[in-house]
């Protein structure tokens, strides 16, 4: 990979098909800035494009994943200036991975911090976990999605007072919620989202991709049309010599080798 400043894409030594990215700006408590953001999403699709990758874990440190955007590059900008940048846009290429992404939390996971572990797929949490739309303490509202996938993730009542409020959740507390997978202490937050990775990453790559596109396609649309796109990808599914070594694999009660084709 190409080298990067503020993060810092890495395999995940006892399992070469998990792919990880750390955010490296610790001085900023990995403050999410134009920059970062650039390096991020390069590393991500480079890993999405490796057919050697099976699943993603994004993570920053003990002390914070993300403490938000980065407010020296946005406080003197005005409106227009702000629509011609529109620097969230392109926060949706992160959504579009078709590889699945975890990602690791511990410490503060605040505005964008927040908002990008939303993006992610599944969240493991350390205890010290927090996360929160704090945006208007400082003026402002969440801008890359904390109100739309926070409402759907935690329900309207909740996401209402963490963006009216700009309190904190425990990860505790956003466990009971919904927003995370679970709760682990500190020090094994990052084993245990590895764990979790390399699980999916053992799985058939081409169903684990179409299943994720369905999970997220209830996000999106209409019952009617979600179970539209599921039978069509379970269907799909039948075209794949994977689909025919597990199903063989099954009936000869062995392990199944996946090809990944």
């Amino acid at each position: 990979m190409a080298p990067y400043t503020y993060i810092r894409p890495y395999r995940y030594e006892a399992n070469p098909r998990v792919g990880a990215v750390q955010l490296n700006r610790p001085e900023k408590l990995n403050a999410l800035s134009l920059a970062l953001m650039d390096e991020l999403i390069t590393a991500l699709e480079s890993f999405d494009a490796d057919p050697e990758i099976g699943c993603i874990v994004l993570h920053g440190n003990e002390r914070a994943f993300a403490a938000g955007a980065d407010i020296d590059e946005m406080a003197d900008a005005d409106s227009v200036e702000m629509l011609l940048r529109d620097q969230f846009r392109k926060w949706e290429r992160i959504s579009a991975l078709k590889t699945p992404l975890i990602a690791a939390v511990s410490g503060y996971a605040l505005g964008g911090g927040c908002e990008l572990a939303l993006l992610c797929d599944m969240i493991i949490a350390s205890e010290t976990a927090q996360f929160g739309q704090p945006e208007i303490n400082i003026g402002v509202m969440p801008g890359a999605g904390g109100t739309q996938r926070l409402t759907r993730t935690i329900g309207k009542a909740m996401a209402m007072e963490l963006v009216l409020t700009g309190r904190f959740l425990s990860a505790h507390e956003a466990h009971r919620l919904g927003l995370v997978n679970r709760v682990v202490p500190v020090e094994v937050y990052l084993d245990e989202a590895f764990a979790l990775a390399s699980t999916i990453a053992s799985k058939p790559p081409i169903a684990v991709r179409l299943a994720k596109e369905a999970v997220l396609q209830a996000l999106r649309t209409p019952l009617e049309i979600g179970l539209e796109l599921e039978r069509k990808n379970f269907y799909l599914l039948f075209s794949t010599a994977d689909q025919k070594e597990g199903m063989r694999a099954f009936q000869q009660k062995r392990p199944p080798q996946w090809q990944g084709r």
